[in-house]
């Protein structure tokens, strides 16, 4: 992130427009409907306001534009606090280098080397405002992404925003706790209140938040005064933090503070709350770790202390993610919490790759196992995997896949079962690579790195990788045959 979207007090000073034709009068006409006092040096010695509909901004808003005259290098700057130049030519740069010289920010459009800001595209609902930045890579990128805001956004949030603004300092001198005032403000965002406003019945949500006759009980706090402490187990999905439920994403941004894993991905981690504290817990095979029960006394001790904790796992907390342990942990110390399950693996790796891990007739089950060492394949009773019509999915199998591979074959498996290795699932750099179960070792060799799952089954043979190597192989035949 290069440009830091920050939003700047147009009652404080003057805003020093430069420039001419239609680029400047686009950015007077938003900043006189931002309500900024602008003073306009017309870079072709013409005030053309023939285009801006001033009546459609009011009185007032007209007044604050002043049609300035004489050359802008050589303006008086005090009382200005940002510059911005549309359409102004070879003005531009040097008004840049005298703005940089006395430390007022300054825009040149479409000349990011003599900007010290830049405009976002801009969702206004009164006093919600929205910006969508690029970093000025590309403002038709920011637009449509602020269509889609619009869309998505309520038409009075604005108001809801308002509603809460009115009440702020009421409720700040009956709940004095941060933690608390803010979860008392989330119920009332997002429930009947909240509702009320966003449906225009302002007045009814007024007496609604009026018969609150206890604010820190409905914020939902203890005999104590503290908030109430809880835990959500979070499954963060294969690492496509697209993949991300709706619900998990709204546990990340209620989260006072997130434990993760290793294998949770940066961008993931970016969809917690701002000012939430990342704790990292997770290891990676072959490495130290803090281990399972110092993870269960922080979440605990998290809990207690009045905080909402989100224990974020790859994958789902229930397959192979010690969510069960953790469960009996908090249950055990009396801490409330919740699960939300993610997308796991295995699954991730078939949507991704078209993997049907099952498929009429010839794959009627699917057995999810997993292998970290040597040892714990050779602790797989593996006689009952070899049925021809099951497909087996081994989660961290890469350093086993031998044993893995002699298990089965020794069991019966037929050595020319397809097999697949797919590493790093749903990420950009994803990798698979496909063969036959005699080949597996060979296969693993192939990869770039982990995390990965091994499928194992004839469900492989109908997977994306499978048709194309073979479509490569054909393709190759026919250009051997053709020399």
């Amino acid at each position: 992130m290069r440009f830091l979207p920050v939003f700047l007090d147009l009652q404080s000073g003057v805003v020093l427009l430069v420039g001419a034709g239609d680029l400047a009068r686009a950015k007077l006409r938003l900043l006189a409907a931002a309500g900024a006092r602008v003073r306009w040096y017309a870079t072709d010695g013409h005030h053309d306001l023939s285009a801006l509909d001033l009546t459609a901004l009011g009185a007032d808003e007209a007044a604050r534009i002043e049609l300035a005259a004489g050359d802008p290098l050589t303006a008086d700057l005090s009382g200005v606090i940002a510059i911005l130049c549309a359409g102004a030519g070879r003005v531009g740069p040097a008004m840049s280098a005298r703005a940089k010289a006395v430390g007022l920010p300054v825009n040149v459009m479409d000349d990011l080397a003599h900007s010290t800001f830049i405009f976002p595209a801009v969702v206004d609902r009164g006093d919600v405002v929205v910006a969508v930045g690029t970093g000025g890579a590309s403002p038709v990128v920011a637009r449509r992404v602020r269509e889609r805001i619009e869309a998505a956004l309520p038409a009075r949030i604005g108001e809801l925003a308002g509603f809460v603004g009115r009440w702020r300092k009421t409720i700040h001198g009956l709940i004095p706790e941060f933690a608390l005032r803010r979860r008392f403000w989330e119920r009332v965002v997002d429930g009947p209140i909240g509702a009320l406003v966003l449906a225009g019945r302002t007045e009814e949500a007024e007496a609604a938040l009026k018969e609150i006759c206890d604010p820190s009980d409905f914020a939902g706090a203890l005999a104590s005064g503290r908030p109430e402490g809880k835990v959500t187990l979070v499954g963060a999905g294969p690492g496509d933090p697209d993949l991300l439920t709706v619900k998990a994403l709204r546990a990340l941004q209620d989260a006072d503070v997130v434990f993760y894993d290793e294998l949770v991905s940066p961008e993931i981690l970016d969809r917690a709350r701002r000012d939430a504290a990342r704790v990292p817990v997770g290891r990676r095979v072959g490495k130290s770790g803090i281990g399972q029960d110092a993870i269960n006394s922080l979440l605990v001790e998290a809990a207690r202390s009045g905080k909402r904790a989100v224990r974020l796992k790859g994958g789902d907390p229930f397959v192979f993610g010690r969510g069960g342990e953790e469960i009996e942990a908090l249950r055990q110390a009396g801490v409330a919490y919740s699960v939300i399950p993610g997308i796991t693996a295995g699954l991730g790796a078939a949507a991704q790759f078209e993997v049907p891990l099952t498929f009429r007739h010839e794959a009627l089950r699917i057995t999810f196992l997993t292998a970290h060492k040597a040892r714990d394949a050779e602790a797989v009773d593996w006689s009952i995997l070899t049925d021809q019509k099951m497909t087996i999915v081994v989660y961290m199998g890469i350093t086993a896949a031998p044993s893995v591979r002699a298990g089965l074959l020794a069991a019966g498996r037929s050595p020319r079962t397809p097999v697949g290795v797919f590493a790093r699932v749903t990420r950009p750099d994803a990798q698979a690579v496909v063969g036959t179960l005699d080949g597996l070792p060979d296969l693993v060799e192939k990869i770039d790195g982990g995390p990965a799952v091994l499928i194992i089954g004839d469900v492989v043979a109908h997977s994306a990788p499978w048709r194309h190597q073979n479509l490569a192989q054909l393709a190759s035949y026919f250009q051997v045959a053709a020399e």
